[in-house]
């Protein structure tokens, strides 16, 4: 008789929705999957600087030795706290003219570790109903009550506030600025005229997939928006377009010192490894030099979803993630095999990361991707 892994297992399978991990090779743009080489459009090198040999070299180059090394042995609060972890932040900080910044060992430990540290049972949280999972289990280990309003229903946003803002001595409202799976951004400026409204809410943005390709330097929609000094958690990681590992929150300094003394996902891990933070410096810096390649991914993101409007295939997306729901897992499944083997890696995106009914191929387009490739894309998916 089946145990209850087996049989939970054997329903994921017979439903389409068993995860396997995948045999691959990586080269630049390129994954080698079953002995196949095939354009990958199922990663977050965004920018395409992930495999950019000329960047490592430079970067060789140039490190201080003092930074190469691969683990700093504790937490930083204890002997992590290198100075490289300092002028990484500092930088952050001038990058977004923001009083302070603080850097974590990854995008979970970010979204699950600020809410529930500046979050109390007088604090209602109001999310975006389409955030990500860790921002939901962030939400889940808060003791805060909450709401997750209809995906960017702004109207609906409003009446909430205006609601609860008596009831509550705060109100944490919690968005991404680009969704994930859908990639449709969101409209800030009209976040930050709710907060505005009342004195006691404070806005929480998540850039993890904007951050590198948005707004004139690269810092994000927020940027993009105007709308940095309007945010109370601006919030992105580093290991997408940055080509990185680990996130950060720029914010108030009073804000930094009360994570820094009560978030427990900073408290008790181990800090970055030193040289990775080095790297993440090394590519702030660099970050208002790759213009062209925002402007280039947001030309092949226009091309896309452009052809799918053509075919009368509706797409919600504003950005370089462009999503083709197909709704059953069975059939994106299909639909991603037909893509490999006319050379394309695209993955099927499932429930529980989609709600059933909504599996899709999710593009996820890159900037060191060419012309000719993209078009390749569309006539096969015409």
């Amino acid at each position: 008789m089946m145990n209850r892994y087996e049989q939970e297992l054997s329903r994921l399978q017979a439903k389409g929705n068993l995860r396997t991990l995948p045999e691959v090779e990586h080269s630049g743009k390129w994954i080698i999957a079953g002995g196949k080489k095939l354009l990958n459009l199922s990663s977050n090198d965004y920018l395409g600087l992930a495999a950019d040999k000329d960047l490592r070299r430079r970067f060789m180059e140039q490190l201080d030795e003092a930074d190469f090394l691969f683990s700093s042995s504790s937490s930083r609060l204890l002997t992590g706290n290198y100075p490289v972890c300092e002028r990484l932040e500092s930088l952050l900080a001038r990058l977004f003219q923001t009083e302070s910044a603080l850097t974590f060992s990854s995008g979970y430990h970010l979204n699950t570790g600020i809410l529930p540290a500046v979050s109390d049972n007088h604090t209602l949280i109001l999310a975006d109903k389409l955030v990500h999972a860790s921002l939901i289990d962030g939400i889940r280990l808060a003791s805060a009550e909450y709401i997750r309003y209809r995906h960017q229903d702004y109207g609906q946003l409003e009446a909430l506030v205006s609601k609860h803002h008596a009831a509550y001595e705060r109100i944490i409202i919690v968005t991404e600025s680009i969704f994930s799976m859908d990639g449709d951004v969101t409209d800030l400026r009209r976040l930050v005229a709710v907060k505005k409204t009342y004195p006691n809410v404070m806005l929480y943005v998540d850039e993890a997939h904007a951050v590198g390709v948005r707004g004139d330097k690269g810092l994000g929609v927020a940027e993009e928006q105007n709308c940095v000094s309007d945010i109370d958690f601006l919030c992105g990681t580093f290991g997408k377009a940055m080509a990185s590992v680990g996130a950060y929150v720029v914010c108030r300094k009073e804000l930094r010192e009360f994570l820094v003394n009560r978030m427990r996902t900073f408290i008790f891990t181990t800090a970055l490894p030193p040289v990775n933070v080095a790297w993440t410096c090394f590519m702030f810096e660099r970050l208002p030099l790759w213009k062209e390649r925002r402007m280039h991914l947001a030309r092949m993101g226009q091309r896309l979803r452009n052809a799918l409007a053509e075919q009368g295939i509706p797409c919600v997306s504003g950005s370089h993630i462009v999503p083709l729901v197909v709704g059953d897992s069975a059939d994106a499944i299909l639909k991603a095999e037909a893509l490999r083997r006319k050379g394309f890696y695209v993955l099927p995106v499932r429930p529980p990361t989609v709600p059933e009914g909504t599996s899709r191929l999710r593009f996820s387009l890159r900037a060191d991707i060419d012309e000719s490739e993209l078009n390749e894309l569309i006539t096969c998916l015409r």
